[in-house]
Parts: structure tokens; sequence; C-alpha cells
């Protein structure tokens, strides 16, 4: 088993997980400021999101890098 994915805090983690730990760190006004999407502006939903986000890398990746942020 590959030993690079011991340091990475994303593994093990799914994109669900991830957005539920922004929205409790950020509620959902800061988290629209901070990655401004519609999903996460104007009637925001985890189901929603998560539908745009897994349509969407570069959306991903900033709520990915959002959260390694919040983790430091």
């Amino acid at each position: 088993m590959p030993e690079t994915q011991l340091n990475n805090p994303l593994h093990g983690k799914t994109l669900e997980a991830i957005l539920n730990e922004l929205v409790a760190f950020y509620g959902w006004k800061r988290l629209g400021d901070q990655v401004p999407i519609r999903c996460f502006t104007d009637n925001p939903s985890i189901k929603s999101s998560l539908t745009f986000l897994r349509k969407t890398p570069w959306a991903r990746q900033k709520v990915e890098d959002l959260y390694l942020n919040m983790r430091r």
C-alpha cells in the first residue's frame, strides 16, 4: 500500500463529511462569502451542494482548499 496517503488530511474523508464540517464551522453565510457559488448563497442545502460539487471540479477544489485551511 502506498505511503503517500499517510499525511493527506483528505484521505478517508467524504465530500459530505468535509461539507458538513465547513457548514458547522463557518455557517452557510460565511461559507458563501469564502466560496461564492450559488449552492452556498441561494437556498443552500447539503444535497444541492454535493450535487454541484461532484459535477464541478474547480468548485470542489476550492471547498477542499478551504477545508485544509480551516484545519490549520
